[in-house]
């Protein structure tokens, strides 16, 4: 048995798939590239497929992750370009390492959120991001499956900044881009729960929904307040590879010329 661990993205239109949607389009695309998949018992065999903290439907990502379970070894970078063939445009496959350790989930401890705010000047952007920072408490409503719940959106925020938008963007409007670090708590803070904090305590409100991106999740620094690559304690312990003949031993083997 072999367990590859992937990181993939949703962009574009894609962003808009549930995660149930691209489960679906995940198990096709192990099906046309023959991975050769571990199965569960039972009546109802299916994939061994783990996934973890997927992003709300409607936002951008580029750091989600998934763990699958194989019946044979293959090669981590081939089965990524396998899979990565085998999706839409806008769901890629974009790194794999082998599992090497254990407790994967406990390093998505946060997430980086970008959010374009299409029709709001940076310097409006600022002011209420000042305002959210200074703020001890920040308490938003948000409906789930069990009714109204109301909790302090301020709390799980580690950072957050307002940022000019590239002076390449197409368009000539105002836009700010706010890049927020937010831990994973429960419940959750999601980037639409910061932006109601952000109404409630600076009267911010962007005339268009904003575009959300999550750009990483994983370890959570609080010293500098970044998140590190959740795949680098695997990757870091992969064993060495082997002495090749191109080696410094070959190298010092070889003649020398002519004088």
């Amino acid at each position: 048995m072999q367990r590859i661990r992937l990181r993939y993205t949703k962009r574009g239109r894609l962003r808009f798939t549930s995660h149930r949607d691209f489960q679906r389009a995940f198990e096709r695309a192990l099906r046309r590239a023959e991975v050769p998949m571990a199965y569960s018992a039972g009546f109802t065999p299916h994939p061994k497929v783990s996934y973890a903290n997927a992003a709300p439907t409607g936002t951008g990502s580029e750091a989600e992750y998934l763990e699958i379970q194989l019946a044979e070894v293959r090669d981590p970078a081939r089965l990524r370009e396998l899979l990565d063939e085998s999706l839409p445009d806008g769901l890629d496959i974009v790194d794999a390492v082998e599992v090497r350790t254990s407790a994967f989930a406990d390093r998505l401890q946060a997430s980086v959120w970008e959010l374009r705010l299409e029709g709001v000047e940076p310097a409006e952007a600022g002011r209420a991001v000042a305002a959210f920072l200074a703020a001890e408490h920040v308490e938003v409503q948000r409906r789930t499956k069990n009714g109204v719940r109301t909790f302090d959106a301020r709390a799980a925020v580690t950072r957050l900044e307002a940022l000019e938008a590239p002076a390449d963007r197409p368009g000539d409007g105002a836009c700010a881009i706010l890049r927020l670090v937010v831990r994973h708590e429960t419940p959750a803070v999601r980037p639409d729960d910061v932006l109601s904090g952000l109404r409630a305590v600076a009267d911010l409100a962007p005339p268009v929904p904003a575009a959300v991106t999550r750009l990483a999740q994983g370890l959570l620094d609080e010293e500098s307040g970044t998140v590190t690559d959740p795949l680098a304690p695997d990757r870091d312990a992969a064993p060495a590879a082997p002495p090749t003949a191109a080696g410094p031993s070959a190298a010092q083997q070889v003649p020398e010329g002519p004088a």
